[in-house]
């Protein structure tokens, strides 16, 4: 490695993969899927030396483990059941589970194949290594940096003044940090600040939330409803919600309640998020689409259950800055409760644009799987064939009790 090792720990994830984690070993462990890397930069390339770094310190991930002070503090996690600490205990990432090369218009491309078990977890931390390679290989970092210190400065003045109210937050930008530096002296900033009218509550980071005693966030994501609903070849996809919130509650029970609704559209989401669900779930997830559109559809949806909206909580998390969470905050304040996941512009704010890169399921059990989210562009499957077939299955559902 050219560079320092930029994954130091295990629990440098978001929280989100262990919660899935525990139900993946329960319920899913012989379930196998595919990840793709994609870079949604049009003006990015990765140099083959970049590409050569970012294998190096993917193998040096591979051979980190949990340590027992890092499984003790999982265990304390209200929701993580002994028998995941267990495996955790013996899990290891597998370097032959990666394939990766420069065939790619990016010049980088990442696929991992295995359990589902494995792959999950290498989501978070590959990403955050192709960011932080990137960034320190390309541009002059020190530079970076401190534009970086300089907007964070700038951004937080504004919750301690009280010039911005955004409520209770949390950061979640691991996956596009500029580097595991910033992301760090952004989350003890926020967790040491004295924010006026803003609750700064924790991280996805897993290995921060532990470093500065916050709390790790994180419930589920896409991945979750399209392998569990789409990976069992004799599922209706157009039912992926229900498969996924059903297998949620079979785990958790009334905790770690926040559903994710764009995996198949929101709308489809509906169908299935009738009053057993509606209750047992303490709220639901925002991610693509007008957030004040999707807000007010969600409280109409609780009133039209019976069930307060004041009583649950709206969490919007797509690509929010201090002065959207504002606005969002103050047009939902006191009809319901109202919590932000703000990713890139908390960790990865400087004179140069973010990397757009994902890494998304797109097999599971040998078949296509995909999301439809609510607005175009979000997804990547790689067969187009399937992605008509479950907007047809959709459509069919909407237009059919």
């Amino acid at each position: 490695m050219k560079l320092q090792r930029i994954i130091n720990s295990l629990l440098e994830t978001d929280a989100y993969k262990l919660s899935m984690g525990q139900a993946i070993l329960h319920q899913f462990s012989d379930y196998k899927t595919t990840w793709s890397f994609k870079c949604r930069n049009t003006d990015v390339f990765f140099t083959p030396e970049m590409v050569e770094e970012i294998k190096a310190q993917i193998k040096a991930y591979c051979k980190l483990r949990f340590t027992e002070d890092e499984l003790e503090y999982i265990d304390r996690i209200k929701w993580i059941k002994g028998s995941y600490v267990d495996f955790l205990r013996l899990w290891k990432p597998r370097y032959e589970d990666f394939e990766i090369g420069t065939d790619s218009e990016c010049g980088l491309s990442i696929e991992t194949k295995g359990t589902w078990l494995n792959t999950s977890m290498y989501e978070i931390p590959t990403l955050a290594i192709v960011n932080e390679v990137y960034f320190r290989m390309a541009y002059d970092y020190d530079r970076l940096m401190q534009s970086f210190r300089d907007r964070l400065d700038e951004k937080v003045k504004k919750l301690i003044d009280g010039s911005l109210c955004i409520g209770t937050f949390s950061e979640f930008g691991l996956r596009r940090r500029l580097s595991a530096e910033a992301q760090e002296l952004a989350v003890q900033t926020l967790a040491e600040a004295d924010l006026k009218n803003s609750t700064f509550v924790g991280t996805s980071n897993v290995y921060l939330a532990k470093k500065f005693g916050v709390t790790p966030v994180g419930t589920m994501a896409h991945e979750w409803i399209m392998c569990a609903g789409q990976g069992n070849h004799k599922h209706n996809p157009a039912y992926s919600n229900w498969y996924a919130l059903d297998a949620w509650v079979k785990e958790y029970g009334v905790l770690n309640g926040i559903a994710l609704t764009d995996a198949i559209t929101t709308e489809c989401f509906l169908k299935d998020f009738q009053l057993t669900y509606a209750t047992l779930f303490s709220g639901v997830r925002h991610d693509s689409g007008d957030p004040i559109e999707w807000g007010e559809k969600m409280i109409a949806h609780y009133k039209e259950l019976s069930v307060d909206p004041a009583s649950k909580t709206l969490l919007f998390s797509d690509s929010l800055d201090f002065d959207r969470a504002d606005a969002i905050y103050r047009h939902f304040e006191g009809r319901t409760k109202v919590a932000f996941g703000i990713g890139t512009y908390i960790s990865n704010d400087t004179e140069v644009p973010a990397l757009n890169i994902v890494m998304k399921t797109t097999a599971c059990n040998g078949q296509d799987v995909a999301k439809i989210s609510d607005v175009e562009g979000k997804g990547m499957c790689k067969n187009p064939e399937y992605v008509d077939y479950l907007k047809r299955s959709i459509r069919w559902r909407m237009e059919h009790k």
